[in-house]
């Protein structure tokens, strides 16, 4: 072998006399690694309801947020104001996480500024909450068709989540956007390229001891219809898992965070598609395409209203709680169906805190956060 070409053992092996006697069972993975991954993607996703909170905007996304909340046109502030009203925004929520009898949120996804900058795993595991990182950096054009995105950021992906690790991280995200419309997108192409980066990033992710989230966000503006989404979903989601098989990813150790199968917004049909259509069109595809050792899914919110986001997460527990005994679809093998949610659960409570009232931007994050809690029981 070329010189320079092998490496240290990167996954911690567990200190003993021997293998443990189910070690047979985790053959990419060291029995307590293994062990540890399972614990904390069932954390995450249990007791029913409990979801998660995604913080993980870029430097950009989260001020032009915070400035369109203010809504003070041409408002200046210099760069370390800017720095400091982020981490001052985030200590807030992440401090308003209701704990004990109202603990409604399981873990946190944090952009890497707020994990090794601002340092504020410690509020959150304080508090009982896992806290997560971001693990894709930006997108790129796909060569061979340039309108659709290919995630980036595997080249460095294993220093830096260790270092993530390092900082207090247990599970880490990868966000592999894919346009759809009536007919031509996403290409094959496109799909192949985002279900190899995820499953790629999962067993990064896994070497480093970190629970992946892979998601697949199905984009919906454009000319979809309710059966395009469903095929879609379909096929992104058995593939990103035919390739997890490829590259050894542990299922028990992992989650999903997919998007609800719609009609796009410029479909006609959108209009009046009903919530049940589509909570049974999400549930179906689920239970077709979702390995049932994966720990759990956790649904995105990206694009949807406050009041959605929360309506389709209910009407898609609602499905799995009706479902007849015996059903073909076998809903009651569906892991635990809960919630990722950023805008979803920090919108209104960002409106108030830009104006200086701290309390009612905690009461409202509370109150965001018990109505997706309800909803991933099927219970709004």
């Amino acid at each position: 072998m070329t010189p320079g070409y092998t490496f240290a053992n990167a996954v911690p092996t567990r200190s003993g006399s021997g293998p443990r006697p189910n070690s047979y069972l985790y053959p990419h993975h060291s029995a307590a690694v293994a062990e540890s991954l399972i614990e904390t993607a069932q954390a995450l996703v249990n007791p029913r309801g409990k979801g998660i909170y995604a913080t993980d905007e870029t430097i950009d996304v989260i001020e032009s947020r915070l400035a369109a909340a203010e809504g003070i046109v041409g408002k200046l502030y210099s760069d370390e104001e800017k720095r400091e009203r982020r981490r001052r925004f985030r200590q807030c929520l992440y401090e308003s996480i209701p704990t004990g009898t109202y603990n409604y949120i399981s873990g946190v996804i944090l952009y890497h500024e707020t994990l090794l900058d601002f340092q504020m795993s410690p509020i959150l595991s304080n508090r009982g909450i896992i806290p997560g990182v971001r693990a894709d950096t930006d997108a790129h054009p796909l060569p061979i068709s340039p309108a659709e995105p290919a995630t980036q950021g595997l080249d460095d992906l294993l220093p830096r989540l260790k270092a993530a690790a390092q900082a207090g991280a247990r599970f880490s995200k990868w966000r592999a956007p894919i346009l759809c419309n009536a007919s031509t997108l996403p290409t094959q192409a496109a799909l192949e390229a985002q279900a190899e980066s995820l499953a790629r990033f999962a067993a990064i992710s896994q070497q480093a001891g970190l629970v992946p989230i892979v998601e697949p966000d199905v984009d919906f503006a454009e000319d979809a219809d309710l059966k395009r989404s469903v095929e879609v979903h379909h096929r992104i989601i058995s593939m990103i898992y035919a390739r997890c098989a490829a590259y050894g990813v542990l299922l028990e150790g992992s989650l999903i965070k997919p998007s609800f199968p719609q009609p796009g917004l410029k479909h006609p049909s959108r209009a009046n598609t009903s919530i049940e259509t589509i909570s049974l069109a999400t549930a179906t595809v689920l239970a077709r395409s979702v390995p049932i050792a994966v720990a759990g899914v956790v649904f995105l919110s990206g694009g949807l209203s406050d009041p959605d986001a929360v309506q389709y997460l209910n009407g898609v527990n609602k499905v799995v709680n009706n479902a007849p005994a015996g059903s073909p679809l076998c809903l009651s093998r569906l892991p635990p169906l809960s919630f990722s949610y950023g805008r979803g659960l920090q919108g209104d409570a960002m409106q108030k805190w830009v104006r200086g009232d701290e309390s009612g931007a905690k009461a409202a994050f509370k109150e965001r956060a018990r109505a997706c809690f309800l909803a991933a029981r099927g219970e709004a």
